[in-house]
């Protein structure tokens, strides 16, 4: 087990929910967040914004060392200076311990700064709280970490005014010079332990104007200890000692169920189970609700697809879906063909407490809608990042990046071909125009219908949108590719002027919400929970794609695939494809790449985020990078196959 100091991520932990600082560290209980914490903060920019964030208060100290005794002391020896900097300064106070990104002291003054990898709009400094003064919810875990470390080093060393701050990428700061992203290289040192380095030749002109920004944080502490916790407890300083407290002692907190238990860490699977390991998630709802084993096969309100009531139900006890009524959901109809929302809830719930498990289908509605289709019909999806530090000149931090697309075509022939690929992962290269030049090349052969599945690819083009209207640099198709985007989009909230081009994409997530649910998604409508949910239902689809010819000779052409069967089966139940796809990293546990892989509301297209990362900053073998580009290349593939899967399961259903 973990050393039981409380931490400032096990406090930020309690914040979520208290019983899991019981659960967090030990091996007896499975835990769903991902093992290597490395890939996470790659993908995010975590490192790199890091070791920036270190050049702008250069000539620091680090205390490299993870052992907490020893990096306390060195941190105490080097504030015996009158003035320091250190990085990852280790600072103790009875059971509360902190790794502070950057310690500057000056005399008596000591300055904390959190630096995180994250954006924030310096025009708009009120984001932070809401109307009534208390702390906007998208930003309480960064004030509330970075008001626990102010207290742990204010305790520690009272004889110092102390002041804290946060240091974050500034959406407004302008990149002062090209290739600063590739200054931050990931390198493995002898024990085989990756780290960012930063290269010898960065300059001052790197650092000016500056990407990241520092913002005062103390109003913000003060109006957590002052407001957010006096009611509650005695004081912000009596509720971290009550939780160091249990931390030291491994008391476990019991906390009541509510609607967050739907997204524990601490919730085991059947194989885990079955390997010993314990689920916190059904310990508390057992001693809460006094559930046995049997329960728990049954749906609850968790599983309710976007209802906003859940908490309500679980207050009145009525948790499983059988306890519901038609008056807990209200289902209204909202004028439009098909389900509204509540309509659809509703469906799920009443699937639920008939115990029907059959697909529902508005066949009528659906093939109205099919019927307006223009073939051939285009699905396309798109994999992206959103770079911590920018590739050139004058762009900004954390702008979108496209680097990837899959294109199939279906044709009214029933045809289905991998028409068209982009994938551009070269180091330090800004690859938005040139992504929508190929975009471009593959749609304009014909006036096809053009499909995705949810809004990132019209959120996307509509950033490329804008990146083009304020580029300095001159393009010379500028105008034309501004056209086009125009033409298979529609506008977001917020454009100068709105549009919907004549082509604007077909979402086939929203035709999901609206004209098919199946009980084995759950609730859920991610393209990875409705494919094998098709699958199952569509004999046509088990026939053709159990078959081996995708990407045959004579069968579905495929850029990346030779002689592929997507269908394989167990215990009588269609394997998910994506399951079947060579692993992506060869170096990441099954777990770690599941959370990942996973594309619902969590982390859309997180593997190939990371991939793309690890390609950016990573020196590895050309070997290495083409294998990476091989794996990229096969998953978009079957995000845009799963799409035409979808299509010719419903296209066979509408006709029965």
């Amino acid at each position: 087990m973990k050393s039981r100091y409380l931490t400032k991520s096990r406090f930020k932990l309690a914040l979520e929910c208290r019983t899991k600082l019981y659960y967090d560290g030990n091996s007896e209980y499975a835990n769903q967040k991902i093992e290597d914490s490395f890939l996470l903060a790659l993908a995010d920019g975590g490192f790199q914004v890091g070791e920036l964030a270190k050049c702008y208060f250069a000539g620091g100290h680090e205390v490299f060392t993870h052992d907490h005794e020893e990096s306390v002391r060195q941190t105490n020896e080097l504030l015996k200076q009158e003035q320091v900097v250190i990085y990852e300064a280790a600072v103790r106070f009875e059971n509360l311990f902190v790794r502070v990104d950057v310690l500057r002291k000056d005399q008596n003054r000591i300055e904390l700064v959190e630096v995180k990898a994250k954006s924030f709009d310096s025009a708009s400094p009120q984001a932070f709280v809401n109307k009534d003064g208390s702390v906007a919810a998208a930003w309480r875990p960064y004030l509330y970490d970075v008001a626990f470390q102010k207290h742990v080093v204010q305790s520690a060393f009272p004889q110092y005014d102390v002041f804290a701050y946060l240091m974050m990428a500034d959406k407004n700061s302008l990149c002062p010079t090209d290739g600063l992203n590739q200054k931050f290289k990931v390198v493995k040192d002898q024990s085989g332990r990756k780290r960012v380095a930063v290269s010898q030749t960065l300059s001052a002109a790197d650092l000016s104007p500056p990407v990241l920004r520092r913002i005062n944080a103390d109003a913000y502490c003060d109006l957590i200890y002052n407001c957010e916790f006096s009611p509650a407890t005695n004081s912000f300083g009596d509720f971290a000692k009550y939780l160091a407290d249990c931390c030291l002692r491994g008391e476990k907190i019991s906390s009541s169920p509510s609607s967050t238990c739907g997204s524990c860490e601490f919730k085991a699977t059947g194989s885990e189970i079955a390997a010993g390991l314990k689920s916190g998630f059904h310990e508390c709802w057992k001693a809460s609700l006094g559930w046995s084993d049997d329960d728990f096969a049954d749906s609850t309100v968790l599983d309710i697809w976007n209802y906003r009531k859940k908490d309500d139900r679980i207050a009145e006890g009525r948790i499983k879906l059988s306890s519901l009524t038609e008056a807990d959901i209200s289902p209204k109809g909202d004028g439009k063909p098909g389900l509204s929302a509540s309509q659809r809830q509703w469906l799920q719930v009443g699937k639920a407490k008939d115990k029907d498990d059959r697909h529902w289908i508005d066949a009528y509605h659906l093939s109205r809608e099919m019927a307006e289709w223009v073939y051939p019909l285009h699905f396309i999806d798109f994999e992206t990042s959103m770079v911590a530090i920018p590739f050139n000149k004058g762009r900004r931090p954390y702008e979108g990046v496209a680097f990837q697309f899959s294109h199939h075509v279906v044709y009214e022939d029933g045809r289905v071909e991998h028409r068209g690929q982009y994938l551009n992962t070269e180091p330090g290269v800004f690859p938005n125009y040139d992504f929508v030049r190929s975009l471009k090349r593959e749609l304009e052969q014909d006036e096809g219908s053009v499909f995705r599945y949810a809004a990132h690819e019209n959120t996307y083009l509509n950033i490329i949108y804008r990146q083009l209207l304020a580029e300095q640099e001159p393009i010379a198709d500028r105008e034309e590719l501004c056209r086009f985007i125009q033409t298979v989009t529609t506008s977001v909230n917020g454009s100068e002027a709105p549009w919907s081009g004549k082509r604007s994409m077909i979402d086939l997530c929203e035709l999901v919400k609206r004209y098919y649910y199946d009980p084995a998604t759950n609730g859920s409508n991610s393209i990875k929970q409705v494919l094998p949910a098709v699958l199952n239902s569509s004999r046509f689809l088990r026939q053709k794609y159990s078959q081996p010819i995708y990407g045959a000779a004579g069968g579905i052409p495929s850029l990346n695939f030779k002689d592929w069967k997507w269908i394989e089966t167990e215990e009588g139940r269609v394997i998910d494809p994506y399951k079947l796809l060579p692993r992506m990293f060869q170096d990441v546990s099954d777990k770690d790449f599941a959370l990942l892989s996973e594309s619902d509301e969590l982390r859309d297209g997180g593997a190939a985020l990371t991939a793309y990362a690890r390609m950016q900053f990573e020196e590895m073998t050309e070997y290495e990078r083409a294998e990476i580009q091989k794996a990229l290349l096969q998953y978009c593939e079957l995000d845009t196959l799963a799409m035409v899967m979808i299509y010719e399961g419903w296209r066979e259903m509408v006709r029965q």
